[in-house]
């Protein structure tokens, strides 16, 4: 007779739950996306969060891989052969934020301060690569910092990109009366619709919605773009400031690592009264352009990173309080 094998079902819906703490700071990770389930400081929300029994909100706190933004529908080319990704949002035809959002990963190494989670891409329809995925979290006294590295495991090269998805929050105001500093020359211009690629164009030329160089309030602004031609400090470092009018608020920076950053005003198409209309600031940087994976298609570098066999990348970024 076969024995019978009962099936394992993880405690939680977002999965295995990691609760880190450090230097006034508390980060809760879920495992199911590598997502950063809630961040804060002093008791203070520095992000939107979620319940650890919830089932994740769209793609709150997630990390994005093998690539973030989207796909325009789902197809692209690389190495001279056309690759049809699943389209993952409907609504507009296109595979979004990468493969491993709703993989439950593997927790490895993990401290008080800090924990490694690991997750495998499997050779598949519309990215026939194996990718070994590591991330680490991890609070100093400078805030929590992400990494991502990924290491090709095929004999061929593959497309790769990143970022993660924490909406922010600067204090108990709305959005619409945060102070966005925002140190970018460029905004990458998409159709109304679906979002699709156009062009790139200055943030001058339509400075009311798109330039934030000086720090400004937001107001009812609808923001769901990608930017770059960003803003180095001393460090080599670029900023992104959000403050309340109570005077808290939150930060976040990265390297040259990630010559891109999504923001978006988190509208939903319902609407005012909707959970989660308009709650943070989706702040996304990320190592490559929304379609970075169809780079020959377009007038600009788009950053897509061409993985070669047993080669890895790396990326990371930091959320801190102010």
């Amino acid at each position: 007779m076969t024995a019978v094998v009962p099936i394992e079902t993880p405690t939680l819906v977002s999965g295995t739950p990691v609760v880190l703490r450090a230097h006034g700071y508390e980060a809760a990770i879920a495992s199911v996306g590598a997502s950063l389930r809630s961040l804060t400081f002093e008791g203070r929300d520095l992000v939107v969060p979620f319940a650890a029994d919830e089932l994740r909100p769209a793609y709150r706190g997630t990390t994005l891989a093998p690539w973030p933004n989207r796909v325009v529908d789902g197809i692209h080319h690389f190495d001279g052969v056309e690759h049809q990704l699943p389209l993952t949002e409907p609504n507009r035809g296109h595979a979004l934020h990468g493969l491993l959002s709703w993989v439950d990963w593997n927790v490895r190494e993990a401290t008080d301060d800090s924990v490694t989670l690991v997750a495998t891409i499997t050779a598949q329809a519309g990215y026939p690569w194996w990718v070994v995925v590591s991330t680490t979290f991890s609070l100093d006294a400078d805030g929590l910092t992400q990494t991502v590295r990924a290491t090709n495991l095929s004999d061929t090269p593959a497309p790769w990109g990143t970022g993660p998805h924490p909406y922010l929050v600067a204090g108990p105001a709305t959005l619409d009366e945060w102070t966005l500093g925002l140190p970018a020359d460029t905004v990458l211009e998409v159709t109304p619709d679906r979002l699709a690629p156009v062009a790139l164009a200055s943030v001058t030329s339509d400075a009311e919605r798109f330039d934030f160089r000086e720090p400004r309030v937001l107001g009812a602004v609808e923001i769901d773009h990608a930017y770059t031609g960003l803003i180095p400090d001393a460090g080599a470092r670029t900023t992104v400031t959000l403050t309340d009018p109570s005077g808290t608020g939150v930060a976040m920076n990265w390297g040259t690592d990630c010559p891109w950053v999504q923001i978006h005003t988190a509208d939903l198409p319902a609407g005012p009264g909707t959970p989660g209309h308009r709650a943070g600031l989706a702040v996304e940087p990320m190592t490559c352009a929304p379609d970075a994976f169809n780079d020959d298609a377009y007038d600009f570098a788009t950053g897509v990173v061409s993985l070669d066999p047993g080669a890895s990348h790396e990326a990371g970024w930091t959320v801190s309080a102010r």
